[in-house]
């Protein structure tokens, strides 16, 4: 089934699932588990969201496990209920930043780490397909309603430390951003916000701040108010992942962002580990070290990185596409947290956003280019063939930095016959002659 991904379940609600397959989905993910006891169950605001609870409520009481219903919650919440409740595993059910159409679900074990394809979600697959479901229970679960949003507003809090009171702006877009933003009340950071009311239909915008499309009323507002936003946070729909604009309404660029983050990471942490994903700009690692931390690379996708934070006690990574993720919370998201990090920084700087952020624009980036070929692994053979000096933590990798001052990578898609190309240099005209023989060697 289609509905099955890399890192979660999703499709489009009554059409590639419902509440019959969550159902399903809940008893497999039940028995993979191998007999849990408790399970956090939480739910965005869209509008299949209730029933799709019901129906995977019912599945996991139906073989006796006991549900931990947080109520309407952000994916992040989520993690920190399995962190604090110490549960046997916990779902989201949500599709993120999908739009209205679509629903899905996000699976954890016990203490936030996450179910991906290789580790559990093509099993629960397999046993969905086939039945093998497991048997009723003789006692069925119960469905306890527990709050959590205080004891996460809180936690999230105790990691402010800002110099002084910092006003900002906030699109909500309708989604789960507004529980995160409970984090903000009785903090020296204020806010205004846009779309601060729950609506599963997403009427003003998208709520993925990755399209730069989606962040307009945000920067409008911003731009229409100069000298008064510090900067703007727009969540996506789980909130999950946050895209940020400066005090000028500008745009930043979420790996600027990392850079940033892990400044403020390391001023409490000296000498922490904190990674960057591999598309990342080469200034990331250079702050990082520059702030006294370890930089280290890490492949793409949430599941990679909270396992190699694991592995390396890191206490922070950040990813290209908004994904800021922090030990302090499970080794999971917390966009919240982003939040006040970004905002430490700012309120200690003494400067503008943008001034902190002038320096990272130091390099060329190529941004991600798609292509779309016959034989993805043809390619990446070729460009193996080509640079043998590759490395393959996420596709391939060339890193001639220091001898020529450039580095790619070249990754397939999870789900389309696509490659994906991100390359920088430090000049223009090298990234340019660099990225238009790369596209040519993809290509041809």
């Amino acid at each position: 089934m289609g509905i099955f991904k890399a890192y979660d379940i999703r499709g489009i609600y009554g059409t590639d699932l419902d509440e019959d397959i969550f159902y399903k989905i809940a008893r497999a993910y039940a028995r993979f588990l191998g007999s849990p006891k408790s399970i956090v169950v939480a739910h965005d605001c869209r509008k299949s969201s209730d029933s799709l609870f019901a129906a995977f409520a019912k599945g996991l009481n139906d073989v006796g496990v006991d549900v931990i219903d947080i109520g309407l919650a952000s994916t992040p919440m989520s993690y920190f209920a399995n962190g604090t409740l110490k549960p046997d595993g916990s779902v989201m059910i949500t599709a993120s930043h999908n739009t209205k159409e679509w629903n899905g679900c996000k699976l954890c074990r016990a203490n936030a780490v996450p179910i991906s394809g290789a580790t559990g979600i093509q099993d629960i697959e397999k046993m969905v397909m086939t039945g093998d479901l497991g048997a009723d229970a003789t006692v069925k679960g119960t469905v306890r309603k527990v709050d959590v949003l205080a004891d996460y507003a809180a936690h999230v809090r105790s990691f402010e430390h800002m110099a002084k009171p910092l006003h900002v702006a906030c699109d909500f877009a309708n989604g789960m951003g507004i529980c995160e933003a409970a984090s903000f009340k009785g903090s020296p950071l204020t806010y205004d916000g846009l779309y601060e009311t729950f609506d599963g239909d997403f009427p003003n915008h998208d709520a993925n701040p990755l399209h730069v499309e989606t962040l307009k009323d945000l920067q409008a507002l911003i731009k229409a108010n100069p000298g008064k936003y510090a900067f703007g946070v727009a969540f996506d729909g789980d909130a999950d992942r946050a895209g940020f604009v400066d005090e000028k309404g500008e745009v930043i660029p979420m790996d600027f962002t990392t850079a940033l983050i892990a400044e403020d990471m390391i001023a409490a942490n000296p000498g922490a580990a904190c990674f960057y994903d591999l598309r990342s700009t080469k200034m990331c690692e250079e702050a990082i070290k520059a702030a006294g931390g370890r930089p280290m690379m890490s492949r793409v996708g949430h599941s990679f990185i909270k396992a190699q934070m694991r592995e390396n006690d890191a206490v922070f990574a950040g990813e290209l596409s908004g994904h800021y993720y922090f030990k302090a919370n499970f080794t999971a998201e917390s966009s919240s947290m982003a939040t006040f990090a970004l905002a430490n920084i700012v309120s200690k700087s003494g400067k503008p956003l943008s001034e902190l952020i002038a320096p990272l624009r130091k390099y060329f980036q190529s941004g991600e280019i798609n292509s779309k070929v016959a034989d993805a692994a043809a390619v990446l053979a070729k460009i193996k063939a080509t640079y043998p000096d590759f490395f393959e933590l996420d596709g391939v990798s060339v890193d001639h930095w220091e001898s020529e001052g450039w580095w790619f990578n070249v990754r397939m898609s999870n789900t389309e016959p696509l490659v994906r190309l991100n390359l920088e240099a430090k000049t223009r005209e090298l990234m340019e002659t660099r990225r238009d023989a790369m596209l040519a060697l993809i290509r041809g």
